[in-house]
C-alpha cells in the first residue's frame, strides 16, 4: 500500500504540502480488521483517528440498556475518531468492521509530533476536520 496516495484521497489532508503528507505517511500505522471485529468501543478513551483504505465500518451507539443503534456506515476513504485528537474525550460510539478492512491509524502523539514540525499543516488538518463536521 502506498500510504501517501491513500492520505491524499482523504478530505482530512486536503491542501497539505507533499512533505507534510510524507511525514504523516511515515507516522501512520496500517491496521487490519476482520468482518465483525471491533475497532474500538463506546466509552474507550480516544487517542487515534482512523482513515479507511479498504472496506467499511459501522458506527454504533449503545443505549444505556445495552441496545445497539446503527448510526451510519462509513466507506473508504472516509475517516473516524477525529474528535479524540481534539478533545481527548471518551469515544461517543463503537466502531465495528462491516467487511474486511484496512485502515491507517494516526495517534494523538504522532499528530502532535507532526504539529511541532509543520504548524501550518497541523492547523490545516484541524480546519479540515471542522469543514467535514459542519
Amino acid at each position: 500500500m502506498n500510504k501517501v496516495e491513500e492520505l491524499q484521497k482523504s478530505r482530512l489532508f486536503e491542501g497539505l504540502l507533499p512533505e507534510e503528507i510524507e511525514m504523516l505517511a511515515d507516522v501512520t500505522q496500517q491496521k487490519k480488521f476482520g468482518e465483525g471485529e471491533i475497532v474500538f468501543e463506546q466509552g474507550d478513551v480516544g487517542d487515534s483517528l482512523y482513515l479507511l483504505v479498504e472496506g467499511s465500518v459501522e458506527v454504533i451507539h449503545k443505549a444505556p440498556g445495552g441496545e445497539e443503534h446503527l448510526i451510519v456506515v462509513l466507506n473508504a476513504p472516509e475517516f473516524f475518531g477525529e474528535m479524540s485528537l481534539i478533545d481527548k474525550e471518551y469515544r461517543s460510539a463503537s466502531i465495528r468492521a462491516k467487511t474486511e478492512t484496512i485502515m491507517l491509524c494516526l495517534s494523538n502523539e504522532n499528530l502532535h509530533s507532526f504539529a511541532r514540525v509543520y504548524k501550518n499543516g497541523f492547523t490545516l488538518v484541524v480546519i479540515n476536520i471542522a469543514r467535514v463536521m459542519s
